[in-house]
């Protein structure tokens, strides 16, 4: 699908005319990887360096894309390649200079969530892209994911107000220990995943969040005792409708709850059932679903539920890679094509001011309002 040239965002303009885009793709982690592998796939990208401060990595990856150029200089990288787009998929304290050098660079960016650490970075960066003309794509994974699609729509046939309940804990070891201690220096998993989350919920409501509470725990010496690895936050909505979102990493977290993606309306619920997903570390896991369960509330005069619950299947659903590529076609899409990218921008921004508030209100014991 992703070579062939009758693909829809092949339409408007030609790969002929447009010929392909460079992109550097800056650290080549997970993430990185998963991208790296949709930009060789994709005939409308050619990658021109890969960026990685650690060797092994960087040339590992080299290797699996038929040789690509590696770098372990982000500034050397751009001025070497001088690329169309650039990939930013590094820790999220690199995010708001490395962006800023990539739209100074002229190039368009693809940049991993979150945007940068703080409203006023984020709002900045969104003000140079359209100052740029250049186009920026925030990974909001879960926007191109078929089931969270299908999941937000039926959310929305459920009435007013809603009640959203989620979460994602991760019983983290070895390097995914290590992975979450480095995040942690500049955010909280709150902030860090719940972007993803909160952005969800604000597209089940389509209405104005108002107000923020959170709550936080340190449950290890190996981080600063100024961060929490455990948090939970709860949004209210001006429709009346109210959600939560918890998050959790380490080694005592557990498992036994570690993936709820519930919402409850007055005509009933919608739930993304689990299924054998293994340990919550497996980063594969955390955007695989087993089904969607609806159930409907309307009772008949005898008080009894008037339709059976509907399980939708999941199973053709794309794993981690195949979501990573549709990010990536989405992207090509805007560049080739001129798409408006405000409400996307826009979107990123006040997902990113909700969770930020919610860092406010755990370390303060308040209530943030919006």
């Amino acid at each position: 699908m992703a070579k062939n040239e009758d693909n829809p965002i092949f339409k408007a303009k030609s790969l002929e005319t447009m010929g392909k885009l460079k992109v550097l793709v800056v650290g080549c982690g997970n993430m990185g990887t998963s991208h790296a592998r949709a930009y060789h796939q994709l005939e409308g990208f050619e990658i021109v360096g890969l960026v990685s401060r650690g060797a092994k990595s960087r040339e590992r990856l080299s290797k699996e894309l038929d040789g690509a150029p590696t770098f372990s200089d982000y500034n050397e990288a751009l001025r070497a390649t001088q690329p169309d787009v650039v990939s930013i998929n590094t820790y999220p304290d690199t995010h708001f200079n490395y962006v800023k050098m990539a739209l100074e660079a002229n190039a368009h960016v693809f940049v991993e969530k979150p945007l940068a650490l703080t409203v006023a970075e984020a709002e900045t960066l969104v003000a140079l892209a359209q100052q740029q003309n250049r186009k920026m794509v925030v990974g909001y994974i879960l926007r191109v994911h078929p089931t969270w699609a299908k999941f937000t729509e039926m959310a929305q046939t459920l009435g007013k107000p809603l009640v959203m309940r989620m979460n994602l804990n991760q019983q983290s070891s070895g390097e995914q220990w290590y992975t979450h201690k480095q995040l942690m220096k500049s955010m909280s998993p709150i902030v860090d995943c719940g972007v993803h989350y909160v952005d969800v919920m604000c597209s089940m409501t389509r209405s104005k969040p108002i107000s923020v509470s959170a709550i936080g725990a340190h449950l290890s010496d190996e981080v600063d005792t100024e961060m929490y690895n455990y948090g939970q936050l709860q949004v209210r909505f001006e429709d009346g409708s109210v959600g939560w979102y918890e998050a959790g990493w380490g080694p005592m977290m557990s498992e036994t709850a570690f993936f709820i993606k519930d919402v409850i309306g007055p005509k009933g619920c919608v739930s993304i059932s689990d299924l054998d997903k293994g340990a919550s570390e497996d980063i594969e896991g955390h955007t695989k679903t087993g089904s969607l369960k609806l159930h409907h509330s309307e009772l008949n005069a005898e008080g009894n539920f008037t339709k059976k619950d509907e399980i939708i299947s999941t199973a053709d659903e794309p794993d981690h890679d195949g979501l990573c590529l549709l990010e990536q076609e989405y992207l090509l899409d805007a560049i080739i094509n001129d798409r408006d990218l405000t409400d996307h921008l826009n979107d990123a921004v006040n997902s990113l001011k909700i969770v930020l508030a919610a860092d406010e209100s755990v370390k303060t014991g308040k209530t943030v309002m919006l």
